[in-house]
């Protein structure tokens, strides 16, 4: 597959990194077909992508013309039926056997030559493609939240996924204005693998009582740091670090340095998800 036969992608996800990523495709011209079992899901996601264009707007980014374009590319459905692409970007929950029976669906309904890509932050693509009839057709293409915004992409090849298919969405990230990397299959890839140390010393000195969430997140600020962990953990979604944190803990056969944090674990457990629950390890609720 090349980047000129791509002309539909379909997006499996209609959370924060799916709604992102079905913007920025239809942005680029791209027909997209949004997905998701739960229909509410993919009618909430296109009003969110509404209002970010609609920002854009505000801010000179987008024009008008461009924000009507966009939305008029994206089809939502809760029917997979409706995923035959040429292209499908998977962004769903962290959970293996979860993704390997959607991609397992969506291999049996696409072309041979259909790419198959996940957006994966910590699973090995090897371990997702193993069940696959094609695995030379499955690639990871792991954006960064706010994924309409932040630049870089990871295009981590698994060891069976083609060159030809790597390149290709290696091209496709260019094409949608994204700087990407190519990165070889392990477990965190390269930014996350770097990253978990910011998250996981910042909530060992937490637990340790040695500072408080305020004062270590404007500590790391003031030394350069854009966000400090804990407000970063809570835009990106607690529950969602700490599932990658856990994964990568348990891929790297249970690691010292990638033990999960029993305070985040609470916070899971108590619904404190982040700005997107309202409350996280700060509170949004005014």
């Amino acid at each position: 597959m090349r980047l000129e036969q791509i002309k539909k992608i379909g997006i499996v996800g209609a959370g924060t990194m799916g709604q992102g990523i079905a913007q920025i495709c239809a942005m680029a011209g791209f027909k997209v077909v949004l997905y998701d079992i739960e229909e509410r899901a993919t009618r909430n996601a296109l009003e969110i992508i509404g209002k970010n264009l609609e920002k854009g707007i505000e801010r000179g980014k987008v024009t008008p013309e461009q924000k009507t374009l966009a939305l008029d590319c994206i089809d939502i459905s809760s029917d997979i039926q409706d995923l035959r692409c040429e292209l499908i970007i998977e962004a769903i929950v962290e959970k293996l056997d979860i993704k390997k029976s959607l991609f397992l669906s969506l291999e049996e309904i696409n072309e041979p030559t259909s790419i198959l890509a996940s957006n994966t932050s910590s699973i090995p693509i090897t371990r997702i493609a193993s069940v696959l009839n094609y695995p030379e057709r499955f690639v990871g293409m792991h954006f960064f939240n706010p994924a309409h915004i932040m630049k870089l992409v990871e295009v981590i090849s698994g060891v069976a996924t083609g060159a030809e298919t790597a390149q290709c969405i290696y091209d496709l990230a260019l094409k949608l204005g994204k700087s990407p990397v190519m990165a070889k299959d392990a477990p965190g890839f390269i930014v996350n693998r770097v990253a978990r140390n910011y998250y996981v010393e910042a909530l060992k000195i937490l637990e340790e009582d040695v500072s408080n969430v305020q004062d270590i997140d404007k500590l790391l600020e003031s030394s350069g740091f854009k966000m400090g962990p804990f407000r970063l953990m809570d835009l990106i979604g607690v529950d969602t670090n700490f599932s990658v944190t856990t994964s990568m803990y348990n891929a790297f056969h249970q690691e010292p340095k990638f033990r999960p944090s029993r305070i985040q674990e609470q916070k899971v457990d108590a619904g404190h998800h982040g700005r997107k629950s309202g409350k996280g390890f700060y509170d949004y609720t005014d």
